[in-house]
């Protein structure tokens, strides 16, 4: 629990964990007496609901509300080990805007446990302190967002972070709100803001809007009167509808009106959203696509891109002009036989392909977006879509991979907050305004966000929905489904308990990878070369020719780490340099000369008698010079202890996933000719094909 202050690599303007970030540490420069124990817990409270019993005909919604505890590394605090189980709120009905009713007695605790606090045992220490805690966000999707913060998300207000200043705008042909406006955050002098055919046939100058502070939020909800129970929009008083709905409880706790950031945006479901977005109107699905007959009528209500309006044929059809982002069907087809040809390593991600059908894209989970948004997009679309589309699309994909990065920049940040703003103003050019729904508009606040509340993996729902897909699974009895998830986290947190204090019982703490339980042969290892993995199925010996024997051993020989071999590598080349000296070789002339001779020179070397008092020449060294046997086993598969896997690339032909792909980097030494002097040494990046996973066997351990 001290791992924050104690262990945690601290670096000025690089963001790893939430106390990196600026409202971690301005909540300590707030409050020095509780950040003086760094025992003290940084919560994170989550919620949301999900139908236990798994039926879409059923409504039933239950709430679970859950905490995280971000005293933890990073790659501990949000695995479902360590996350709490701090209530949970019944169906059937999920509770709305009546959310901080049933959080009143978490509150409680929570204000408890920051004015006293609870004494607490420190197992490492040996003493009893007066444990305290704080409350640093909540995690959530975009309306529960609206339940937990008291903002109405929807309407012409939905942005929750420009509030009052939202640009939005509800035109009559297409019915819907669109939330335009990324012009607002541009520079005052950026070119974009007098640019009128472009966008919207006006010019903007507003300033970009500055979210408000815990203290300003109380301020505009002084005077505000709010009747408790179920109440109509009419009921509020005080302020225009469609803003404040309630003045939320979570208030109470003496702190929270300073914490800078307050309730997360959810990167998860913002890119979700704005992947269906993009690919359901690249394709023009039906119903779904956001360029429709409507979106055009739009385009002619504003006034602008006259080439797109719709042209009215006979009595009642009507003819849309193609877009440049319509794809024609050969367009269509290369860009899914992308998707549907792709194969991605075992446990990367699930098999997209499936969701490719006739031109079409469903069944799209929020994680197979997320691959989609970092990697298969930009791939996609290189031949398939208009360059021009393509090169912002692009963009926008870049601008994703860099946000949800483990470890952020936050000069970095600052740089892609300008530049997602212009990718977003540069899709208002290509897109209909229909396109821009409010989870849109809120991919400008995500880089901002970002330098506040640090990497976004501690803050998004996807931890979250796994614990809940988790619990969905302790439902034992469909009669009381809120308490056999109660009696099933009991019974779990009983037995991690018990499993942390008995080394040799598997729990679900010390629970090893599936790689590393599988089996293999692990004869005769040495210590030079440490088990890193194990090889997986069928062996097959074979015998290796002279060349491919030279090869291995080579390759064994200068990738021996060992300071011996190190050692005698030096004075191999010095060697050469002494028997060669009247020649005086050049550099590459001398690599070469080391690669070739050096195994038979090693060998006579360790077989010399005069040498045989040499500290260097070791067991394993002398079982390096004398090479392999001739005779090999052939694997077709191995795992790592650290949980990759490699297979061949004739073993893997007819599976759906792809583990051949191998990368190394190695030291190498790069000439600008035959002539050059003066070689660099650098690091290289080799990628290749696995054809072969190859066991030799040493001679002298036989």
């Amino acid at each position: 629990m001290i791992w924050h202050d104690k262990d945690r690599k601290k670096e000025n303007g690089v963001l790893r964990h939430p106390a990196d970030t600026e409202a971690w540490q301005s909540f300590d420069r707030k409050y020095p007496e509780y950040a003086l124990e760094p025992r003290n817990v940084r919560l994170g409270l989550a919620s949301d609901g999900f139908n236990p019993f798994g039926e879409k005909r059923s409504t039933y919604s239950t709430w679970p509300v859950i905490l995280a505890a971000y005293n933890l590394p990073p790659w501990l605090c949000m695995k479902k080990e360590y996350l709490m189980l701090s209530m949970i709120i019944p169906g059937p009905k999920s509770p709305g805007n009546d959310i901080d009713t049933y959080l009143q007695p978490l509150i409680d605790d929570l204000k408890e446990l920051w004015e006293v606090g609870v004494p607490t045992y420190d197992a490492y220490k040996k003493e009893t302190f007066q444990l305290h805690a704080s409350l640093l966000w909540t995690i959530n999707d975009f309306p529960a967002y609206g339940n937990l913060s008291g903002w109405c998300v929807y309407g012409k207000n939905a942005c929750p972070c420009c509030i009052k200043d939202t640009w939005s705008k509800r035109y009559n042909n297409s019915g819907k709100v669109c939330y335009l406006g990324g012009r607002m955050f541009l520079d005052s002098d950026h070119k974009y803001r007098y640019d009128e055919k472009s966008f919207d046939n006006t010019k903007e100058f507003r300033p970009a809007p500055i979210p408000p502070s815990g203290s300003e939020v109380l301020e505009q909800l002084k005077n505000i009167v709010f009747t408790l129970g179920k109440t109509t929009k009419d009921e509020i008083s005080g302020v225009v509808k469609n803003t404040w709905k309630k003045k939320r409880r979570l208030f109470n706790l003496p702190y929270w009106k300073d914490n800078l950031l307050r309730h997360n945006l959810d990167v998860m479901h913002i890119e979700k959203n704005l992947c269906d977005n993009i690919i359901n109107t690249l394709l023009n699905v039906p119903k779904k696509s956001k360029d429709n007959l409507k979106a055009r009528h739009t385009l002619e209500e504003i006034g602008v891109r006259k080439h797109l309006w719709p042209v009215k044929r006979g009595s009642s059809k009507w003819f849309l002009p193609p877009a440049p982002y319509n794809l024609s069907n050969q367009a269509k087809d290369r860009f899914c036989e992308v998707l549907e040809n792709v194969k991605f390593p075992d446990g990367y991600a699930s098999n997209i392909s499936r969701c490719v059908m006739k031109r079409k894209l469903h069944g799209l989970k929020s994680h197979d977006c997320h691959v989609l948004m970092q990697l298969l997009l930009p791939l996609a679309m290189r031949e398939s879509v208009n360059e021009k589309v393509a090169s912002v699309l692009i963009e926008l994909c870049d601008f994703f991979r860099a946000l949800c990065a483990k470890t952020l920049v936050v000069s970095e940040l600052e740089k892609l907050q300008k530049r997602i703003v212009v990718t977003l103003c540069n899709m208002e050019k290509i897109f209909p305004p229909t396109f821009f729904t409010i989870m849109v508009r809120l991919v400008v606040h995500l880089a901002d966000e970002a330098k506040i509340g640090g990497p976004v993996h501690n803050r998004w729902m996807y931890p979250i929905e796994r614990y809940l897909s988790t619990l969905n699974d302790y439902v034992r009895n469909k009669a009381c489904p809120e308490g056999s998830i109660a009696n099933e986290y009991l019974l779990q947190e009983c037995l991690a308990y018990c499993a942390r204090y008995m080394d040799d019982v598997e729990g679900r703490i010390n629970r090893s990878s599936r790689n590393s339980t599988l089996g293999g042969d692990n004869d005769h290892v040495s210590g030079l070369f440490p088990t890193i993995g194990q090889p997986y199925g069928r062996k097959e010996g074979f015998m290796m020719d002279e060349k491919q024997k030279t090869q291995a051993h080579r390759y064994v020989l200068f990738n021996s780490n060992c300071k011996e071999m190190e050692s005698l590598r030096e004075e191999h080349v010095a060697h050469i340099k002494r028997i060669t000296r009247r020649t005086r070789p050049t550099p590459i002339v001398l690599d070469r000369m080391h690669n070739e001779e050096f195994s038979d020179w090693l060998k006579i070397f360790v077989n010399d008698p005069n040498n045989q008092s040499d500290e260097r020449i070791t067991d394993d060294v002398k079982s390096l010079a004398f090479g392999p046997m001739p005779i090999a086993r052939r694997f077709q598969a191995f795992n790592m202890n650290n949980g990759y896997k490699f297979r061949t690339k004739d073993y893997e032909r007819n599976k759906k996933t792809q583990n051949s792909g191998v990368m190394v980097v190695a030291k190498t030494q790069s000439y600008a000719s035959s002539r050059d002097t003066r070689p660099i040494m650098g690091d290289v990046t080799y990628y290749g094909v696995l054809t072969d996973i190859i066991e030799l066997i040493s001679a002298i351990l036989l």
